[in-house]
């Protein structure tokens, strides 16, 4: 089996649709796929659906901002009930976090002369459920000032860009355990990158594992070997459950995060469901 379980759809930051997804999932071999869209779940029964005739299991799930000792840390969750009140609650501030941060994200980029309005970000953005700093990058794109929307993080819309402006983001431990208790299965993405490393030591897995994180997601574009290696084996210490993905976001990343770019091993998967 070919099982992908980090993917996004144009409902968050993706440009594929998620019927478009499922169907590239399909077309690139995938058995399984999960559609894991930033701070959202608006896209799982459009794919649900869009899965029906094809040969590749839809998984639902999420991928959701959360901070850990003053860090970025992105955790993903499977399986879990979309309705859960708690969850719902936590993320819509999530989620008005990424709006509230848009107007001032454009007045830092006005002070340098790169004119965006809100209406250039909304057609960017379509049907995704709040704009993000990838949306303004893509209204930096439409309107000519960059070429390619990793040009806007490079020096504008990363942590240390110009017009880098913070947002909310749910705290790590707890939002660990509302996906538990909304009856899902929780696992850190590319956690030794993008600065996540410096606080997702041995000793912190240590924790996360004991409020009931499932797995860590060791195979992904941005490590290395060294890394991959160094995450199996904390994975292998505290029995989580280890898993590989794309992190596919379409023509929104480089082509290096194709769908199926790495892979969760078949056994690691039923694991992940049986949690």
């Amino acid at each position: 089996m070919r099982i992908d379980l980090h993917t996004h759809s144009h409902r968050s930051d993706g440009t594929d649709s998620p019927t478009e997804l499922v169907r590239n999932a399909a077309q690139a071999g995938l058995d399984v796929v999960a559609l894991t869209d930033h701070d959202a779940t608006t896209g799982w029964q459009e794919a649900l659906a869009a899965a029906d005739g094809l040969d590749v299991v839809v998984v639902p799930g999420i991928e959701i901002s959360t901070t850990f000792q003053g860090e970025s840390v992105h955790l993903l969750g499977y399986g879990f009930d979309p309705d859960h009140p708690p969850l719902v609650e936590e993320l819509h501030r999530v989620l008005d976090g990424r709006d509230q941060r848009l107007p001032r994200i454009l007045a830092r980029l006005a002070e340098h002369g790169i004119e965006i309005t809100e209406a250039d970000v909304a057609l960017q953005s379509g049907s995704a459920a709040a704009s993000g700093r990838p949306h303004v990058a893509d209204a930096m794109v439409a309107k000519g000032y960059i070429g390619h929307r990793d040009e806007a993080f490079q020096g504008w819309l990363n942590s240390r860009g110009k017009a880098y402006v913070g947002r909310y983001a749910a705290p790590l431990l707890e939002t660990i355990r509302l996906l538990k208790a909304a009856g899902g299965s929780a696992v850190v993405a590319h956690p030794w990158s993008r600065g996540s490393d410096r606080v997702l030591t041995s000793a912190a897995f240590e924790e996360l594992a004991a409020a009931g994180l499932d797995g860590i997601e060791a195979d992904h574009v941005d490590h290395d070997e060294w890394s991959r290696r160094g995450l199996r084996d904390i994975a292998r210490g505290l029995d989580l459950v280890v898993t590989g993905s794309s992190d596919y976001h379409g023509t929104g990343k480089s082509s290096a995060f194709h769908l199926g770019a790495n892979l969760t091993d078949p056994a690691e998967y039923e694991r992940l469901l049986g949690h």
